[in-house]
């Protein structure tokens, strides 16, 4: 994506997401007693990662790397959905993307400020 339809500076975003779990065992959990008060029988996570390049022409401004985790316990009563966990994930991730871009605003506003030019073909969105 780019700023404008004539701006050369263009945006690549791209986010990957991996699920892991964790169970205990079902023997051990079907004869611990407080497994049927509550207790943890395991948990889920999602980890993402993100990469933003940021990209005037044919020079790199700025590429930002991120990377979040989230897991949630499960027990016998309740059960976190792996969609509340990605948004979680995401959420995290975007929001240290958006910090490391905040360190650099100034830098990036001075780098596309002498870019300047128009762009000669057609811009990728």
């Amino acid at each position: 994506m780019s700023l404008s339809d004539t701006s050369a500076v263009t945006f690549h975003y791209r986010e990957e997401l991996t699920h892991d779990e964790y169970h205990i065992p079902l023997i051990i959990s079907a004869l611990d007693p407080v497994t049927y008060v509550g207790a943890p029988l395991g948990d889920y996570g999602v980890t993402a990662f993100a990469s933003l390049s940021i990209i005037d022409g044919d020079r790199v401004l700025g590429d930002y790397t991120a990377k979040a985790h989230v897991s949630k316990s499960y027990s016998l009563y309740s059960q976190p959905t792996h969609r509340e966990l990605e948004q979680a994930a995401r959420a995290a991730v975007r929001e240290r993307i958006e910090q490391k871009l905040y360190r650099d605003a100034d830098r990036l506003g001075q780098a596309v400020a002498r870019s300047g030019k128009p762009s000669t073909g057609p811009v990728g969105k």
